[in-house]
């Protein structure tokens, strides 16, 4: 079991996406700089990903892709089943032909059960990710790195639990974060 290439570059370049798409349409030129993939092989995943109707292509001069759906709507497994990268631990490719004993009957292996449970709960993780999870994360990874390369901290507005510096005061402390 693994996830190739081919299901991390999709779903990388779908975080790209949904993160710039409110500038207009992207184009898969712009995402291949940014995301040191290949341009042809971007070109692939996102055939694909249009014919599963998850992005959309806008023709003409400031063409590129948009999201076809709301980002919330999409998920890790919309994305990764849309490229064909099969999630499957099993060493049959869940055929159920995959016995191995030194009794030779055919069957089940005895790990079978095993892997197939695997399969699903990797399933149900993948789909209870969504598409803006991973760019809110994104986000919040940049403005940390921003907050760290200007070297000071991002001061937020949260109120505090009433730490001796602030009994008696009427506003919320200020965290630094």
């Amino acid at each position: 079991m693994r996830l190739t290439t081919k299901g991390r570059f999709a779903v990388t370049a779908m975080i790209d996406l949904a993160l710039r798409q409110q500038g207009g349409p992207v184009t898969l030129s712009a995402i291949s700089q940014r995301q040191s993939i290949s341009l042809s092989y971007l070109e692939q995943l996102f055939g694909k990903l249009r014919r599963h109707e998850l992005v959309e292509s806008v023709r003409g001069p400031g063409g590129g892709y948009t999201l076809a759906r709301l980002a919330r709507t999409i998920t890790v497994a919309d994305i990764i089943f849309a490229v064909d990268e099969p999630l499957d631990a099993t060493n049959c490719g869940g055929k159920t032909d995959c016995a191995t004993g030194t009794d030779g009957r055919p069957g089940v292996c005895m790990t079978h059960e095993l892997w197939s449970t695997l399969n699903r709960k990797m399933v149900d993780f993948l789909d209870s990710v969504s598409l803006q999870d991973l760019v809110d994360q994104q986000r919040m990874r940049q403005l940390q790195e921003a907050s760290h390369a200007n070297g000071a901290g991002v001061r937020v507005n949260i109120p505090a639990t009433t730490p001796p510096a602030v009994v008696g005061s009427k506003q919320p402390a200020l965290a630094t974060i």
